[in-house]
């Protein structure tokens, strides 16, 4: 009489691979997998649709990304200055050494006179700041930006960084309409970088510290020589910059022995910008 024998075990197969021998199974739904199909996990081997659950959604994801980028919006700015000057290179090589003055940097450029032809070309205070003339230009430019950025963007938060760079942008494109003659065309990032400066002198002097022994106030000196030494630079640009910079960053940074509402840091701005440009429409039409 034979005696009974054993069930002969079954080689497992992938789930997902019915013809593929699967070496282990999912350490969270326990199902059989051939190592295509396995992720690698913290504790022992996710399959491909446990990895899939268990990834963020885009949200997450996002706002993890933007976690990791503690000067998204200085990348930004500088991203959209490189793009208009490859854009105005490409239509004329010309933009690039910044031999002569293009039609595309005419179209860009801020002059009191291309202002009086209406409010629809008051866009040029803005696009005027991410206009230049030349690869220095823009070079010398974005690397000081670049800097400062990461000096201030960390320090007082994205939104007032942004606000902050817009205010002096436009009391840049207002103090050049004030002393450049009305035909003109002026354009640069540099009005906006010289208030980024101002605004970081200040806020290290009302915290106490000596802007000179960081070297802000050296490069805020040696800048402001060649602004009034070089031929070529608009010098209202620079001090509209300066005197929009000094009035955002002295409340977004004021000292912590008087603090200001936080609702001034942003509103601050916001006026130095509404203030600008009423400043510019004064000008034009006077």
């Amino acid at each position: 009489m034979a005696l009974p024998q054993p069930p002969v075990p079954q080689t497992a197969t992938c789930f997902r691979h019915p013809g593929r021998e699967a070496g282990r199974r999912c350490t969270r739904c326990g199902r059989p997998a051939c190592s295509e199909c396995l992720v690698q996990a913290s504790v022992g081997s996710h399959c491909v649709e446990c990895a899939k659950q268990d990834r963020p959604d885009v949200r997450t994801r996002v706002r993890y990304l933007s976690a990791r980028q503690p000067i998204l919006v200085t990348y930004t700015i500088i991203a959209i200055n490189v793009a208009v000057f490859i854009w105005l290179s490409i239509q004329d090589p010309a933009a690039f050494t910044g031999s002569h003055t293009t039609q595309g940097q005419v179209d860009l450029g801020l002059a009191g006179i291309l202002l009086e032809d209406g409010w629809t070309e008051y866009y040029r205070l803005v696009t005027s700041g991410f206009l230049h003339f030349g690869i220095i230009h823009i070079a010398f430019n974005m690397l000081l930006l670049f800097q400062l950025g990461n000096l201030l963007e960390p320090a007082i938060g994205r939104v007032r960084f942004a606000l902050l760079y817009f205010a002096a942008l436009l009391a840049g494109s207002a103090g050049a309409l004030l002393m450049t003659g009305e035909r003109t065309l002026s354009g640069g990032a540099s009005g906006a970088v010289f208030g980024l400066m101002a605004a970081a002198f200040v806020g290290l002097r009302n915290r106490g510290v000596n802007p000179f022994s960081t070297g802000i106030g050296t490069v805020l000196v040696i800048n402001l020589l060649l602004t009034f030494t070089l031929p070529g630079i608009s010098i209202g640009g620079h001090i509209g910059g300066i005197v929009g910079g000094v009035i955002a960053g002295w409340v977004i940074m004021a000292p912590r022995h008087r603090p200001v509402p936080a609702w001034a840091s942003y509103a601050t701005p916001i006026a130095v910008m509404v203030l600008s440009v009423l400043v510019s429409v004064i000008v034009v039409n006077t």
